[in-house]
């Protein structure tokens, strides 16, 4: 049976070439890349060469890079490093659509005292500038705001929000794991201090990934031990990951704009292809600015959960919403936010593609999911035609 993977906002295959790239740091080239000999200073160099390779795709300088285990401890180490730092009154500003790595770090850290204040979004999942200038306060010290959301893809303006915490002096964190290899990053054009990204959305191995802090930055650190990467996160570099990560970062930065056209097509071409195919369908946040590979569509009179088993039944993978809430039986907090009622957060579905998705993968998915649709509508005592 084919199958078709359209479910790569949840991950991505590791390349080829950086697959390649790592196997050597797993045997010849084992050596720690804190110790002086020669093994220990080639594993050395290779993390500085990864380093710069990941610099160069967000725009940033190589000292400003510190290699993670993936999004969620760069996430945690941007918002508990800045918080901590700080004196007795502290309040952050963030919204109700983050991913759940910035949602629990800012309720965990209401917990120690810190105040935080959940902006809104409008329908398209969009923030609201002026809302986010009445919510300062004097004593704000941070604003996090993710880059492009994970089940809508909707991107933020970040480098307007960007502005607004340079007005009023306050350190901005953006959550770019859905943006980075996806659409341009430039950590001084968007007016970040602290930027997420995690190599297993761009086809790097999962475990590895990176944190940008912009040079003078007062930031705690979140983990201790040795004094690797200069003191920002202890602990031996994983040097293979590291590599795959520069690797993938550098082929990432030079496919860009040519794989943005091209999964920006095939993603109009499934959407358009549902939205005529199936009755009452809607895509979420389709006005909005988006990621060029992602789509969101309720499909009223279905249950989400039914129609992914379905689905995969078929050989097509995709996904109810954010991975890490697979089996969660709240609705999606991101659709709800944005205004759908439960029962339409539950039937909506995220189609995510990427590099490697093909006219065939658009075809076959147009021909099974309105036929899944179908069957589980007729089996619906809900559903009105």
């Amino acid at each position: 049976m084919p199958r078709v993977y359209l479910d790569h906002n949840a991950t991505t295959p590791v390349e080829p070439e950086v697959l390649d790239a790592m196997l050597p740091y797993f045997s010849a080239d084992f050596g720690n890349a804190a110790s002086i000999h020669t093994p220990g200073q080639r594993a050395r160099a290779a993390v500085e060469t990864a380093r710069e390779q990941v610099a160069s795709l967000l725009g940033a300088r190589t000292q400003e890079i510190v290699f993670t285990s993936g999004g969620t401890e760069s996430d945690n180490h941007a918002i508990f490093g800045i918080v901590r730092s700080a004196g007795a009154t502290k309040h952050v500003i963030t919204t109700q659509i983050e991913h759940e790595a910035v949602l629990n770090a800012c309720q965990a850290l209401e917990k120690e005292g810190a105040a935080v204040t959940y902006l809104t979004v409008n329908s398209n999942g969009l923030v609201d500038l002026e809302e986010l200038r009445e919510a300062i306060r004097p004593e704000t010290l941070l604003i996090t705001i993710m880059h492009a959301n994970n089940e809508l893809g909707t991107v933020q303006p970040l480098d307007k929000i960007g502005k607004i915490a340079a007005q009023n002096d306050i350190y901005l964190h953006t959550d770019a794991v859905q943006s980075a290899g996806k659409i341009p990053i430039d950590v001084n054009a968007l007016g970040v201090d602290l930027l997420s990204i995690s190599g297993h959305k761009f086809y790097a191995p999962k475990g590895i990934g990176a944190l940008y802090i912009r040079g003078g930055t007062r930031l705690r650190q979140l983990l201790y031990g040795g004094h690797h990467q200069r003191g920002f996160r202890p602990g031996t570099e994983n040097v293979p990951g590291i590599v795959g990560l520069g690797k993938s970062a550098e082929l990432t930065r030079i496919a860009l704009s040519a794989d943005a056209s091209r999964i920006s097509q095939l993603r109009n071409q499934l959407e358009r292809g549902l939205l005529e195919k199936i009755p009452h369908s809607r895509a979420n946040a389709a006005n909005a600015p988006r990621t060029p590979n992602t789509t969101n569509i309720t499909f009223p009179g279905i249950e989400g959960e039914a129609l992914i088993i379905a689905l995969d039944l078929k050989g097509l993978a995709c996904s109810t919403g954010a991975a890490c809430s697979s089996g969660a039986v709240e609705p999606s907090h991101v659709l709800t936010a944005i205004g759908l009622p439960a029962e339409e957060a539950r039937a909506s579905i995220r189609f995510s593609l990427g590099r490697h998705s093909t006219r065939a993968d658009i075809a076959f998915a147009l021909e099974a999911v309105p036929a899944a649709v179908a069957q589980l509508r007729q089996l619906s005592p809900a559903y009105q035609k």
